[in-house]
């Protein structure tokens, strides 16, 4: 499946509505063969330039390119794109097998070829047994399968995948994440551009993540370069959660209130305020390295894993512990630490448009 390799590349897109800025000047590429994520809360723009690649909406500036094509001024049926959203859009009325033939019928592929690779899409995503029901006789989760065969059955060099887990529950979400990471080993040469709000979708499918916000883009790396080294507080919070704490940088230490701690400070001059940024999984209860002494404002248990609030001066650590069998209580002061490199210093005003 895929007709060759084909990437897509965004050159400065910008996108108004009655003068309104949704997208602005983004420039992106995503290579063949790659899953790229496009990260970001409501209003941030991903969408858009999904849509963008799509041909749903038109560039106000920019030009989008598939492979070597200029698709601008195509028509999205033109553009050799396959497409998932939310909401399934499977015809009622069309039996399965229906329904995975209708956008070859419409790409004039030949009658004799239909059936064969209706049914090697359906095998694609475990749908082959379900070919002659209909949509109101499967669950969520298969019509969402049936959806991404009929994706699929047009052999598209690029698949938008537009929020496609959203309308599901959390145990068949994370079922169709894992059927998502198969087919992506299954069909290499497919570029597949991802919007998600959904953060664990990111990590867990993309090669690398967009981070949008506001209409731009905010910052763009590898899941683990975004995850361990964010260049943004907008990225550190989006992608994975994070204790900002504002501090005044010293020489190879910073200062949080009264507290000294020491973090690599390169690059970032002495005397400058900046934000520190460190996991919550990465805080520990008790003594070590740049230890911290403050008060538990709350206690939360998430199953396998506790979170404490702790107020500190300067600032509030969440800290995320293995299930503790005493955890401490509201009110009592405790000492949390955390090791020098498992903080990143965020330059003030870095991302910030």
């Amino acid at each position: 499946m895929g007709e060759g390799r084909s990437g897509i590349r965004f050159d400065r897109v910008s996108v108004a509505y009655g003068g309104n800025t949704v997208l602005d000047a983004l420039e992106l590429t995503v290579e063949p063969g790659e899953v790229l994520a496009l990260l970001g809360p409501s209003g941030s723009g991903k969408t858009t330039a999904l849509r963008a690649v799509a041909g749903f909406v038109r560039p106000a500036a920019g030009r989008v390119f598939i492979g070597e094509r200029d698709v601008t001024d195509l028509p999205p049926h033109r553009r050799g794109i396959g497409m998932v959203v939310q909401q399934y859009a499977l015809f009622p009325h069309l039996r399965v097998a229906d329904n995975v033939a209708f956008g070859m019928r419409a790409q004039k592929v030949p009658k004799s070829e239909i059936p064969g690779r209706v049914t090697e899409a359906l095998e694609l995503t475990g749908m082959a047994a379900y070919a002659q029901r209909y949509p109101r006789e499967l669950s969520g989760g298969q019509q969402q399968r049936v959806a991404i065969a009929r994706a699929l059955a047009i052999r598209p060099g690029v698949l938008l995948l537009d929020e496609p887990l959203s309308a599901l529950d959390a145990r068949l979400r994370s079922e169709m994440l894992a059927e998502l990471a198969r087919l992506h080993r299954e069909l290499p040469d497919v570029s597949i551009l991802y919007v998600t709000h959904d953060q664990v979708e990111a990590l867990t499918l993309a090669d690398r993540i967009a981070v949008m916000d506001k209409a731009r883009l905010q910052d763009v790396g590898t899941p683990q370069e975004l995850y361990r080294r964010p260049r943004t507080e907008f990225t550190a919070s989006f992608v994975g959660g994070a204790n900002l704490l504002p501090v005044r940088v010293g020489s190879g230490s910073v200062s949080l209130g009264d507290a000294e701690l020491k973090v690599a400070t390169d690059g970032v001059a002495a005397g400058a305020s900046a934000t520190l940024c460190v996991r919550p999984h990465r805080v520990g209860l008790g003594d070590g390295p740049n230890a911290l002494s403050g008060t538990v404002a709350e206690v939360q248990w998430r199953g396998a894993t506790h979170r404490l609030y702790v107020d500190v001066d300067g600032g509030q650590v969440k800290a995320d512990l293995r299930e503790l069998r005493e955890p401490p209580t509201l009110g009592e002061t405790v000492t949390v630490h955390f090791s020098p490199e498992d903080a990143v210093l965020l330059r003030a005003g870095v991302g910030d448009g």
